[in-house]
């Protein structure tokens, strides 16, 4: 099947399966004395309404969430005006990184070795009945299915080159099934943003949370640095992650889908920042 039609038959998709009353409704169980069994199948069931959730959020937006896309999309380009200069500049420098970062960075961020994680960390949750643990990893997994999602249709439909190519930050090929023309969302960094923002998010001292943060920046380095990725690769893959994962926090508190009340702290506060001498995303505690 062309990659061109397969393309539209993902979006199609979405659009027809997260219809309203497409699937059973978000129902309620005890979850103090349910049976291992009921508790999966209820976790299932939220993943799902959760993913739902995501994909539909776009038709209730109000003009600030407009403006927040238009940011997004802005600085994104903006930021892939230094594509070029910065993978320049790793490139004369790549021998410094060291080898073992840069395994982490990979091995970490591969589908494969994340989603083994993430069973690991709910098949423990599970066992236990620890309702938190259970929470933290369906907003991982739900989150880790909408933003791989998106990534996989922006990969293929724009069909970015990557570095590697030596065609340049600005050539695109959209629908091709070649690898080097998937590099715009980087995959690693999505998958390694989304874990670290979900676990960050349980935890009230900034210093924990900000080992979190370094721990999951290094996979998004690591793309940079071995020239899989441009610079502007990863700071999309990182909002959208950051911005997918806050959505379907959200979707868990209002549902209150695990009894955990939302708790009444102090949160990171994410934002763009545009200066003369700072393009980025900034983090305020």
């Amino acid at each position: 099947m062309p990659l061109a039609k397969r393309f539209f038959i993902s979006l199609i998709f979405i659009f027809y399966f997260f219809e309203d009353g497409s699937a059973q409704r978000l129902y309620k169980i005890d979850q103090d004395n349910a049976s291992t069994w009921s508790l999966l199948k209820y976790d299932i069931n939220t993943t799902w309404h959760g993913v739902k959730y995501s994909f539909k959020r776009p038709l209730h937006w109000k003009k600030n969430d407009f403006l927040k896309l238009g940011g997004l999309v802005f600085g994104t380009a903006t930021l892939a005006l230094a594509d070029e200069g910065v993978d320049k500049y790793i490139d004369n420098h790549r021998s410094n990184f060291p080898k073992v970062v840069r395994d982490y960075g990979w091995y970490f961020g591969s589908p494969q070795n994340y989603f083994m994680a993430n069973a690991g960390l709910y098949g423990f949750g599970l066992v236990t009945k620890n309702s938190k643990i259970r929470r933290t990893s369906v907003l991982i997994i739900t989150s880790s299915i909408t933003s791989g999602l998106l990534q996989t249709i922006l990969k293929n439909g724009l069909g970015r080159a990557r570095p590697g190519t030596g065609y340049g930050a600005f050539h695109f090929k959209p629908f091709s099934k070649e690898g080097g023309q998937h590099s715009f969302p980087s995959g690693h960094t999505v998958l390694s943003v989304t874990m670290a923002h979900s676990i960050a998010k349980q935890f009230d001292s900034p210093w924990i949370k900000a080992g979190v943060y370094t721990l999951g920046a290094i996979p998004p380095m690591s793309r940079l640095i071995d020239g899989a990725h441009w610079l502007s690769d990863i700071g999309f893959g990182t909002v959208l992650s950051i911005i997918v994962v806050d959505g379907v926090d959200k979707f868990l508190f209002k549902e209150n889908a695990f009894n955990i009340a939302k708790p009444n702290k102090n949160k990171i506060s994410w934002s763009f920042a545009f200066t003369g001498n700072q393009i980025g995303i900034v983090g305020r505690f």
